[in-house]
C-alpha cells in the first residue's frame, strides 16, 4: 500500500515493506517488516493537454526516511528495528540511526518530527529556503493525518494484511513501493 501527501515542493510518502537485507548489520540478520515514511521533494509539471488534462506529479528524491520496522521473529506489532535515516546522499540513505525516543514510542516520535519540518530539513542538509512556507505549515498541520495513515498501515502489518513475506525463503527481498 502507498499513501502520499503532497504540498508545494515537499511531499510525504508512506508504504508497507517486507525487507531481507543480503548484508545485514550484526544482530539484524532476520527479515524485517513494517512501515516506511519518506520526506521527498515534489515536482509538478504543467497540464499535458487542455486545461482539464491530468497534471504530472513526481515525488522525487528522498531527503529523510523513517523505518518503523520489526524483526519477523518478534511478536507481531513489535517495532524493535525502528530507526531513521536523517540524511541522504542523492538516492542513498545514510546509516541507520537508532534513537531512544524513537525506540520507546515510534509513533509519538514520528509525530513530533513531522510537527517541525524545518528542523528535519536542517538535519537532512536541505536549505529551508528551497521550500515554501506553505510546505512547512502544510506539513506540520497535516502531521496528525499522516501519523493516522502510518498507524493504519502498522495495524495492517500487525494483522498480517500488509507487508507479506515471500512464499519461499529468499536471500534478499524488498517488497512495497518504497
Amino acid at each position: 500500500m502507498l499513501a502520499a501527501f503532497g504540498f508545494e515542493t515537499l511531499g510525504v510518502v508512506v508504504g508497507d515493506m517486507y525487507f531481507v537485507d543480503p548484508s545485514p548489520m550484526t544482530g539484524q540478520e532476520t527479515p524485517e517488516r513494517g512501515v516506511r515514511l519518506e520526506l521527498r521533494l515534489v515536482d509538478r509539471a504543467d497540464p499535458q493537454g487542455s486545461i482539464y488534462a491530468g497534471i504530472p506529479i513526481t515525488f522525487t528524491r528522498p531527503v529523510w526516511r523513517v523505518d518503523l520496522f520489526g524483526s519477523t521473529e518478534s511478536p507481531p506489532g513489535t517495532l524493535d528495528r525502528a530507526h531513521h535515516h536523517p540524511r541522504f546522499d542523492g538516492w542513498e540513505p545514510g546509516r541507520r540511526h537508532f534513537v531512544p525516543e524513537l525506540s520507546a514510542d515510534p509513533v509519538s516520535w514520528l509525530a513530533g518530527q513531522l510537527a517541525d519540518p524545518a528542523a528535519v530539513l536542517e538535519r537532512a542538509g536541505v536549505d529551508v529556503s528551497e521550500v515554501t512556507e506553505a510546505d512547512l505549515t502544510g506539513l506540520a498541520a497535516s502531521a496528525p493525518e499522516i501519523v493516522a495513515s502510518v498507524k493504519r498501515m502498522l495495524d495492517g502489518v500487525r494483522d498480517g494484511q500488509l507487508a507479506p513475506s515471500p512464499a519461499e525463503p529468499v536471500a534478499a527481498a524488498r517488497t512495497g513501493w518504497l
